[in-house]
């Protein structure tokens, strides 16, 4: 039964605030790593799993929050999620080493799985179903302004206090969203009555840990070169083998794959994997460029994102309008495709003289194009789903969403990494006395050295030095480029996906419930 009023809105409003909660903090502590690094002494190796922990529990559990949903009750699951996240914010902060630090980040994960699906669940029952459009459009405020304005506040924090306060910010706001959650959502039903399919849950968590540990740290491992990584891919080939026959088999899974017999959610899972490799490999690819290239510092570098974050907010209502009104969702994700193509298409055209005026336009058509993509995309996901099957399918449509996500910075490292050689090779070809434009350059730094001073022979050295230096920049900023070239052909090539789903009018699909 749907709410009404007053208490539609703060329920809408402590939700959303959880869910930002949990999606913040996953890119927020990424611009602190250096700082956590050196006040606690540890490893660049060491310090990755601040973000591996919590990535790897956090994907574990978001496609069982469905099920523990319903076996605690969805209130009571919601509500411990936010206590746990909110007191393990705490223990974060007030680490004294590395390895605490590591520990609570994993159980903050675990409890941050249970709030954004939990999350989505609570708001698609707290809103009547014809108004679907616009309680997908209000919670993807957090799914996708989160990942954007974390690297945002988190800069902010670093710069203006410590890094412990990336944590402890999560505090009062945790604390309130716990307030609002016990006064004012409805309780659910619990189902006790079932077994509990703890192998379904063991099966589970190896199969997507091991992926997921292995998309994080595969490209800083070299990915099969290290044994370890070998074994984690059997494990998650032969994990994911076994739960699947485990779920299909059992009478009470875990996971409840009979969902996907409605075809906009089997197509649906598709396409959140691809709205999650051009989030977040975006999100991850621009910061990277404006701080190795266009010497931009962490906090500049949000500030930029930021015009397109609030832009995305900006959309979002009237995207739920022109779904409540019939507009095909297929005909908005697919401009919204094209717009993030178009997005990536003007990044990848950058020079090392691009500036902030120069990525504004970019980054806003990418505001318009996520706010196009996340709401008809969800919509399109969960509109055939009733009941029980809500949170199951909001579980696993963020997992994919997450998985994703986590592709698209694994490829786009990936091919930073090795298309970065392939330019260099390719530019030294040119380094070569028979290249007027080489010798015009290479003799403009010698005469500008000796200028200042140098000898020939040192300056000569340090023209070379400085050619180097050139040649690093260029391949670099190919790289880049290439990177957001492959990021635009995904989400364009992805544009049939959506047309594999039925048309329905949001109305119809109300009157079907």
């Amino acid at each position: 039964m749907a709410e009404t009023g007053f208490k539609k809105w703060i329920i809408t409003i402590t939700v959303i605030t959880a869910s930002l909660l949990e999606l913040i903090d996953t890119t927020i502590v990424n611009v602190a790593l250096p700082h956590i690094q050196g006040n606690l002494g540890a490893t660049l190796t060491d310090v990755a799993w601040v973000v591996t922990g919590y990535a790897v529990a956090n994907v574990i559990v978001l496609p069982m929050s469905g099920w523990l949903g319903s076996r605690f009750g969805r209130k009571q699951y919601f509500l411990a999620s936010i206590v746990v996240f909110t007191v393990v914010s705490f223990l974060c902060g007030n680490a004294h080493n590395m390895n605490e630090l590591i520990l609570f980040r994993v159980l903050q994960g675990f409890a941050g799985g249970g709030l954004i699906s939990t999350a989505q669940a609570i708001l698609i029952e707290t809103w009547p179903r014809e108004q679907i459009g616009t309680a997908t459009a209000l919670f993807g405020l957090g799914a996708v302004v989160g990942p954007t304005v974390g690297p945002t506040i988190g800069g902010w924090i670093v710069e203006n206090y410590s890094w412990p306060w990336i944590f402890y910010v999560n505090i009062p706001v945790g604390a309130l969203a716990a307030f609002f959650t016990y006064t004012f959502v409805r309780e659910t039903p619990k189902d006790t009555s079932k077994p509990v399919d703890w192998w379904g849950i063991v099966l589970l968590a190896i199969a997507v840990g091991s992926l997921q540990t292995i998309l994080e740290k595969g490209e800083d491992e070299d990915w099969f070169s290290k044994p370890y990584i070998l074994v984690l891919t059997i494990a998650a080939g032969l994990g994911f083998l076994l739960f699947l026959w485990r779920e299909l088999s059992t009478d009470h899974p875990v996971v409840n794959f009979s969902i996907m017999r409605h075809r906009s959610f089997s197509v649906g899972m598709f396409t959140s994997f691809i709205l999650g490799f051009g989030l977040y490999g975006s999100v991850f690819v621009f910061p990277v460029f404006c701080q190795n290239l266009l010497g931009f510092n962490a906090q500049q570098t949000g500030e930029l994102l930021f015009p397109g974050g609030l832009c995305t907010i900006v959309m979002m209502p009237f995207i739920g309008k022109m779904l409540n009104k019939g507009i095909p969702a297929q005909f908005m994700a697919t401009v919204g495709m094209f717009l993030f193509f178009v997005f990536t298409n003007m990044l990848s055209h950058s020079t090392l003289a691009t500036g902030q005026s120069d990525v504004l336009i970019p980054l806003l058509i990418r505001g318009v194009g996520m706010a196009l993509l996340f709401v008809p995309l969800t919509t399109l996901a969960m509109a055939d789903l009733k009941g029980a099957e809500v949170g199951q399918g909001s579980g696993l449509n963020n997992m994919m969403r997450q998985l994703g996500g986590s592709f698209g910075i694994a490829v786009l490292t990936t091919i930073i990494h090795t298309r970065q050689g392939l330019h260099r090779n390719n530019l030294l070809v040119n380094i070569n006395q028979y290249n007027p434009v080489f010798t015009e350059r290479f003799n403009g730094y010698v005469h500008a050295f000796m200028a200042k001073g140098a000898s020939m022979l040192d300056a000569t050295t340090m023209a070379y030095k400085a050619m180097e230096g050139t040649i690093v920049r260029q391949s670099l900023l190919l790289t880049y480029d290439d990177a957001y070239w492959l990021s635009g052909l995904v989400m364009l090539f992805s544009i049939p996906l959506l047309y594999l789903q039925p048309f329905k009018k949001l109305k119809a699909v109300a009157d079907a419930h």
